[in-house]
């Protein structure tokens, strides 16, 4: 009952969804256009925006979102709800068809995050088998309506954000190890017992073909987001569930078959980040790290060849960030504010406003 409920709302919603003009899309088809969830005059939306803050697609939400999956080669992505959601709604980035809404199966919830496989055929989702305490990721036929039709295990509790690798056919998932359940909202069941890991999905098999922890002194450092960058590796932001006072590194990089490398950077950044990432990207050329800490109010950027901290630019609830163009950023926050930054400059594209949308937490490049 519960997951018809969901899905009769959601299309309500989107009854009246055609709020992008065609001539608009087709004015922006060369333009940089990204993808982000938001608060706008009371209502949660999911918006495609240039890179001048401009509106180019708004899809109303029954509720608040977080990311996004995107097919670019066919021009459609999943927007998800906030976890613990139970709804995500499947649509076309030109607005040419009708959404398609997206129910949680029954006892599993949505973290948030997905992708598609490189043909378009398959969305993948990260989900909580919240009565087991399992993470898995829920399987769905993109060619037939989105349909679930299979899950596989993550080995690991609380799996966020999932990469497609750059072999097309292995997934990394971030299992952030914290343990939750809807009839508790977001209520942390297992801080003293936490163990985070990144594993690694062969497609094909579902099978964890490689799974790695952090050291279990850092065990109760969440990992959240990632990015890969131009070598493949992937790079990742965390949240750390410990001691305030503690200040462990927060941002780490991985490649297959080695170990876990983090990195902390100067004193005074690590501890203006208060012990959380909210996101990451990586530029245009893959040889820059951007990380957002909208808690600490502070973006950093790293060097992803040598780990190298390159410098921080202020955003006060800056938290959705993206590639721009090389070096560069787009970040929003929950201020209503688009900038865009590098390791030395921030442009402002949009000032923060108490009448602009208020961004949420990712922004995607389409």
């Amino acid at each position: 009952m519960r997951s018809t409920e969901i899905d009769r709302r959601t299309f309500l919603a989107l009854a009246g969804v055609a709020a992008l003009a065609p001539a608009q899309a087709a004015r922006a088809a060369e333009e940089a256009l990204f993808l982000g969830a938001r608060l706008n005059a009371g209502k949660f939306e999911a918006a495609v925006i240039d890179e001048r803050g401009r509106d180019r697609l708004v899809l109303p939400l029954e509720a608040r979102g977080h990311s996004f999956a995107i097919d670019r080669a066919n021009s459609r992505a999943v927007a998800f709800a906030r976890s613990p959601g139970r709804f995500a709604v499947a649509f076309s980035l030109n607005g040419a068809t009708e959404p398609v809404a997206i129910a949680a199966a029954p006892g599993r919830h949505f973290f948030g995050h997905g992708i598609f496989t490189p043909d378009g055929r398959l969305m993948i989702a990260t989900e909580n088998d919240y009565e087991a305490a399992n993470g898995v990721m829920g399987v769905y036929d993109a060619t037939n309506g989105f349909r679930r039709i299979g899950e596989f295990p993550t080995d690991g509790i609380g799996p966020h954000e999932v990469l497609l690798l750059n072999d097309g056919k292995t997934l990394c998932v971030a299992n952030g190890g914290i343990q939750t359940h809807p009839d508790f909202e977001r209520v942390k069941l297992n801080i003293a017992m936490m163990e985070p890991s990144l594993a690694y999905v062969d497609i094909a098999s579902g099978e964890v073909v490689e799974k790695v922890k952090l050291v279990p002194e850092l065990h109760q450092l969440s990992i959240r987001h990632m990015a890969l960058d131009a070598r493949g590796k992937v790079w990742f932001g965390c949240q750390y569930e410990g001691a305030a006072g503690d200040e462990p590194p927060l941002v780490g990089r991985h490649r297959r078959g080695s170990a876990i490398e983090l990195f902390s950077g100067p004193t005074a950044i690590l501890r203006a980040m208060r012990n959380y990432v909210g996101s990451v990207a990586v530029d245009a050329s893959g040889s820059i790290l951007g990380t957002s800490s909208p808690q600490g109010g502070v973006v950093v950027f790293w060097d992803t060849a040598t780990g190298d901290c390159l410098g921080s630019r202020l955003l006060a609830d800056g938290c959705g960030i993206a590639p721009s163009d090389a070096r560069e950023m787009i970040v929003t926050s929950g201020r209503g504010a688009i900038v865009k930054a590098d390791p030395a400059h921030m442009t402002t594209v949009l000032r923060e406003n108490p009448a602009a949308p208020a961004w949420d937490n990712h922004l995607r490049r389409i």
